[in-house]
C-alpha cells in the first residue's frame, strides 16, 4: 500500500438510494476519505445536495468527510457546512468573498481549509495563500459534472505547486482513473479524487489501489 497517497471517492457518482450501503462498499474498498461535490446551480450549472445530506452521511461513516464547495458565496454557508460535520472544505479561488477570512473560520472550528482552482486558473493567484491553506485541489476538469475527460495540461501546474510547496498536501479532481492517475501522482498530487472510476468499478477495492499508484 501506497500510504503517501489518499484515496477520495467523490460520491458524486454513487447511487443516493442505497447511499448507506454505497458508503459501506467505499469503507470496505480502503478509501482514506469522502469527497462531497456541493453544487449550487450558479457558480456551476447543476444542484447536488447541500448541508441536510452532509449531515445525514457524516452519521453513515468515520471517514473524513472534505467537502468541496463549487458555489459562488461560500462565506454565507461555511459555517453550515462545518456544523453538518466536514473535517475538511475546500472553496474555489474564483468564489466571491475573503480567501482569508474563510480559511480563517474554517481553522477556528477545527476544520482543515483548502483553495480548488479551476484549469485555467494560474498558480500565481494561489502563491499569497499557500501558508495559510492545509490543501489546495487542482481542477482536473470544468466543474460541475461527473464524467468528464482529463486535462493534460494540469500536470504542469501540479508539477509547479509541488514545487513551490513541497509540503502542501494537492489534491486533483476529474477524469481520474487507471489510465490518468499515474501522471499526477508523478506530477506531485497527494490526494487522489475519483466518483465515476470507483463506483463503475466491480471491484472497488482494485480500483482505490490503482488510485494509490499500485500496480498488480
Amino acid at each position: 500500500m501506497n500510504k503517501n497517497i489518499l484515496v477520495a471517492p467523490s460520491i458524486l457518482s454513487a447511487d443516493f438510494s442505497c447511499l448507506r450501503e454505497e458508503i459501506r462498499s467505499l469503507e470496505d474498498a480502503g478509501a482514506d476519505q469522502i469527497h462531497l461535490d456541493v453544487m449550487d446551480g450558479h457558480f456551476v450549472p447543476n444542484i447536488t445536495f447541500g448541508p441536510v445530506i452532509v449531515r445525514a452521511i457524516r452519521k453513515l461513516t468515520h471517514l473524513p468527510l472534505n467537502a468541496h464547495l463549487m458555489i459562488t458565496h461560500p462565506s454565507k454557508y461555511i459555517k453550515e457546512f462545518i456544523r453538518a460535520g466536514c473535517n475538511a472544505i475546500g472553496f474555489h479561488l474564483e468564489s466571491e468573498g475573503n480567501p482569508v477570512s474563510i480559511i480563517e473560520t474554517l481553522h477556528k472550528n477545527d476544520v482543515e481549509a483548502g483553495l480548488v482552482i479551476n484549469p485555467e486558473t494560474s498558480v500565481d493567484g494561489v502563491i499569497p495563500y499557500i501558508n495559510k491553506i492545509d490543501f489546495i485541489l487542482v481542477m482536473s476538469v470544468h466543474p460541475g459534472f461527473a464524467a468528464q475527460e482529463f486535462i493534460p495540461d494540469v500536470t504542469d501546474k501540479i508539477k509547479e505547486l509541488r514545487r513551490i510547496a513541497p509540503q502542501l498536501n494537492i489534491a486533483v479532481d476529474g477524469g481520474i482513473n487507471d489510465k490518468t492517475v499515474d501522471s499526477v501522482i508523478e506530477a506531485g498530487a497527494n490526494i487522489i479524487i475519483s466518483a465515476s472510476f470507483i463506483f463503475s468499478s466491480n471491484d472497488k477495492k482494485a480500483a482505490v489501489r490503482r488510485l494509490r499508484g499500485e500496480h498488480d
